[in-house]
């Protein structure tokens, strides 16, 4: 009975919500918090009992996590915040904070230099990268879909859409939209995001622009009659909040704990593909989930910064897709070019606008990669794999890499598909 009502007290000591930052958190500002990452003790095990899942052996290590981050906060005149385990890594993090930013990196050196911590690190902010190009409200004829908003959409005209949808459409093939908060009630994106989890609790959630706009070039509704058409409408989103807005009107700000937090919740559920509409410095804990991702044959795509070294980080870490802005300048070497000035797509409060920025253009190739994704799962023989592109008007032609010749290609695809041996 003792040891029974030991565990339920430590269970009711731990937070409910281990993914989210306690209240301690709130007000310590991102520039002042470091991540230490220990390696993970195992959790013990007896007889009547199984592996985590709340019981004694879990509420244990958990107690003891907390009693080291202490000691550690102790040691080097540091504020203890949070834990967070990272079972996919076999790591656990510990969420400190230094008495002021200027210090943070080199208290972060010094308890990377205790013999039970794997590294240290402080924590690093990520923007969004869309630009400020003016509303322009042209239409075209000859709609292919009932979407009043498709034949502004340069994928509509530059990659065909309409015909890659008659193959295939993302149907069974799950996104993970790492970003700001989604308008999920949108009635371009109702019915299309299966899960919502919000990372950054600490900034209040709403439906937020740049989350809402990358999901709707990704999955926005086809021929309901409103609004534009995603590039993969059949796939589902999971709509993973790890930035918020700026103060800026349109800014949008992450930062490495956030993003972390949200790559180990995709990657635990398997998901297919990974968008991150997003730049940053290069940052070795988010670099480690972005490998474990990869090893689990998880496609992960980021948008290229034309104004950071390689692009930027993620988009410069090894075997993720890096995808440019067609109209922009300065892409390294490797990267993608797509769509991504003057494209529709969704707003909060059930809105549309157009929009332009790498963002969208890598919105537009996560909904490529999902389409290619379906056609795989399928069997479906043809598809060719992703392959960068070069020169300033360079385009992925999504149509090489998708299309197939049978009763679903026309003879204008088909010999697309042709002119691509």
């Amino acid at each position: 009975m003792t040891r029974l009502l030991l565990a339920m007290i430590m269970l009711l000591c731990w937070p409910t919500q281990p993914l989210h930052a306690r209240d301690a958190a709130q007000a310590v500002p991102e520039d002042r918090q470091i991540l230490v990452l220990l390696r993970s003790t195992p959790a013990r095990y007896r007889a009547d009992t199984q592996y985590g899942g709340g019981d004694y052996g879990e509420a244990a290590r958990r107690a003891a996590l907390i009693r080291r981050a202490r000691r550690i906060a102790r040691a080097h005149e540091v504020e203890y915040l949070d834990v967070w385990p990272m079972p996919i890594l076999q790591l656990d993090c510990l969420i400190l904070a230094a008495p002021d930013a200027d210090s943070v990196q080199a208290l972060a050196d010094a308890i990377a230099r205790d013999d039970d911590v794997e590294w240290a690190q402080p924590v690093r902010l990520y923007r969004t990268l869309q630009g400020a190009k003016p509303y322009n409200d042209t239409l075209y004829d000859d709609l292919p879909y009932n979407d009043p908003l498709f034949p502004v959409a340069p994928a509509a005209r530059q990659w065909k859409l309409a015909e890659l949808h008659r193959i295939a459409t993302g149907k069974g093939v799950s996104i993970a939209v790492i970003d700001t908060g989604i308008d999920v009630g949108h009635p371009d994106l109702a019915g299309q995001v299966s899960t919502q989890r919000d990372f950054a609790p600490t900034h209040a959630a709403q439906a937020e622009r740049h989350g809402t706009e990358v999901a709707g070039v990704i999955a926005a509704k086809a021929n309901n009659r409103i609004g534009m058409v995603g590039v993969s409408p059949g796939a589902r989103l999971l709509a993973l909040r790890a930035c918020w807005q700026s103060g800026a009107a349109r800014g949008a700000v992450c930062d490495s704990l956030s993003l972390a937090k949200a790559l180990h919740f995709a990657i635990e559920r398997d998901v297919q593909v990974i968008n991150m509409s997003l730049s940053g410095p290069p940052d070795r804990l988010l670099g480690a989930l972005i490998d474990r991702g990869l090893a689990r044959r998880m496609s992960i795509v980021a948008s290229v910064d034309p104004a950071a070294a390689n692009g930027g980080f993620p988009a410069s870490h090894t075997g993720v897709i890096a995808v440019a802005d067609a109209a922009s300048g300065g892409v390294p070497a490797g990267a993608m070019r797509a769509p991504g000035s003057d494209i529709p797509t969704t707003r909060p409060e059930g809105k549309w606008h157009l929009v332009t920025g790498s963002s969208f253009a890598a919105a537009h190739v996560a909904g490529l990669v999902a389409l290619m994704r379906e056609q795989r799962k399928r069997g479906t023989p043809g598809a060719r794999p992703l392959k960068p592109t070069t020169g300033q008007d360079a385009l992925i032609d999504p149509r090489a890499s998708l299309i197939r010749t049978d009763a679903r290609c026309s003879s204008d695809c088909a010999a697309s598909r042709r002119r691509q041996r």
